[in-house]
């Protein structure tokens, strides 16, 4: 049977101008702007419920012993039954015999337990070399969509069921991944805002020291920078439901930093504004209290983005496998370059005329990853990405599954999904997805670590040849 061609006029054709006026509504003033934005909030916090508890406090699930013993603990079912039975001061979980659910506490515990106890040829917790400070990895693209925040939420849970303590600092303005981590943030003063200001304040404070010996007029300090020496990063970071992640919220006032930070720049001009938060996680043994630090950075390169990635040790850098996107990215490593090389230029010109040693930013180690992939239309132009990268691309392309989708209507990251709640063939498919760009990313962390203490000792070494 032969189908009739179909005759009809595109829908953009024959559009009646005085019907398209009528449906327009009245003009729109800044009023309606704060209408809608109130509405928005509102079913912001409508939705987010539904992955919080009734009460409204987000809380993280409990783990099964099929879970722990295939991806969080190694060891066998029926032996970590055993040792249960045998030690009963150990968490002994909820349910029945032989369906125990665990706490993440509980499993933090049990770890313990194990790494004392267990067989010395296994890893109960995961490397980090004694007397070295936490790594700093800042996940960052100014293409937005790319993946950021799901990349970086899902690196800080997936290391946290590893078994790290992690910090996640949120700069992203639109402060997605505070919502996943059920953070609370009242206003810019929770966020890292009052870092950079009182990192301004301290250099005000020195300047003017060298200004009152010579005679000079000095530099105001307003009431904001004053309030602001009195902030410490510990009195910003909160704790979430996540036993072993802690958190540096963001919200919709953090974006005024990207006008307030190029004043204080102009006022003074010899602050290094791109220290600022490295400055703050190096002070007060934070880099000692956590294993790693996530930043989130917004999908701009801002001064927020400049601040996270001259602290950064680690860069992963997420994008599409689309031409846009491709070349999007490689616009970013542009940028990169121009901004860097720029501080670098200006620096150390006024480091040579003082005769100081001269400084360059360097980071241990930058990987771009392939996002949301789907291997059945995209191998061919990922495969051409991958080849003008070379070896600044992760081994793993990161493949879309419709467990990050449906966890995502959750509010929830995909290891806070209860596997019950999928098919199990999309669990497991979801899951590795995760598990290995964390896979990859661990070996780019601990392999930091150690070049980092292999360093060490050749100093300590040739400390003593040369005593």
């Amino acid at each position: 049977m032969n189908k009739r061609a179909d005759t009809s006029s595109p829908p953009f054709h024959n559009i009646d101008p005085a019907r398209a006026a009528a449906r327009l509504g009245p003009r729109v003033d800044t009023t309606r702007f704060a209408k809608a934005a109130t509405f928005c909030a509102r079913g912001r916090d409508d939705m987010a419920r539904r992955g919080y508890a009734p009460d409204g406090t987000k809380t993280l699930r409990k783990f099964s012993i099929w879970e722990i013993t295939r991806y969080l603990i190694p060891v066998a079912a029926a032996h970590l039954r055993r040792v249960l039975k045998s030690h009963p001061d150990l968490p002994q979980g909820e349910g029945e015999a032989g369906a125990k659910w665990f706490s993440l506490d509980d499993v933090l515990k049990l770890r313990r337990h194990f790494a004392e106890e267990g067989a010395a040829n296994k890893e109960y917790r995961p490397w980090r070399p004694e007397g070295l400070p936490a790594k700093i990895a800042a996940v960052a693209n100014f293409k937005g969509g790319s993946g950021k925040t799901t990349t970086c939420v899902h690196l800080a849970m997936a290391a946290a069921l590893d078994g790290y303590k992690v910090l996640v600092i949120d700069l992203d303005s639109q402060a997605s991944m505070t919502s996943l981590l059920g953070g609370k943030v009242a206003d810019e003063w929770q966020t890292v805002f009052p870092l950079l200001a009182r990192d301004y304040a301290r250099a005000v404070t020195q300047e003017n020291l060298v200004r009152e010996a010579e005679g000079a007029a000095p530099l105001p300090l307003d009431e904001t920078l004053t309030e602001a020496l009195e902030v410490s990063p510990r009195n910003l970071i909160q704790s979430t439901h996540w036993p072993n992640i802690d958190l540096i919220g963001a919200q919709l006032n953090l974006y005024w930093s990207e006008f307030q930070i190029p004043v204080w720049r102009m006022n003074l001009k010899s602050w290094s504004l791109w220290d600022a938060l490295n400055n703050a996680l190096n002070e007060e043994g934070l880099l000692d209290e956590y294993d790693i630090v996530f930043l989130d950075t917004p999908p701009a390169l801002g001064y927020l983005t400049i601040n996270s990635l001259s602290a950064a040790d680690i860069l992963l850098v997420p994008l599409g496998a689309s031409f846009l996107e491709f070349d999007s990215t490689g616009r970013f490593f542009d940028m990169l370059y121009s901004t860097f090389a720029s501080i670098e230029e200006g620096e150390n010109a006024q480091r040579r005329r003082a005769g100081l040693p001269e400084m360059r930013f360097e980071w241990d180690v930058v990987r771009a990853i392939i996002t949301r992939y789907d291997a059945g239309q995209q191998t061919d132009l990922a495969n051409v990405i991958q080849a003008y990268f070379g070896d600044f691309m992760t081994a793993y392309r990161q493949e879309f599954t419709a467990l990050v989708g449906q966890a995502g209507e959750q509010i929830n990251g995909i290891y806070e999904a209860d596997y019950r709640d999928f098919n199990r063939e999309t669990y497991l498919r979801g899951r590795e997805a995760f598990d290995r760009t964390y896979a990859e990313f661990k070996e780019l962390l601990l392999g930091s670590w150690y070049r980092d203490m292999m360093e060490e000792q050749e100093v300590k070494d040739g400390q003593t040849q040369d005593a």
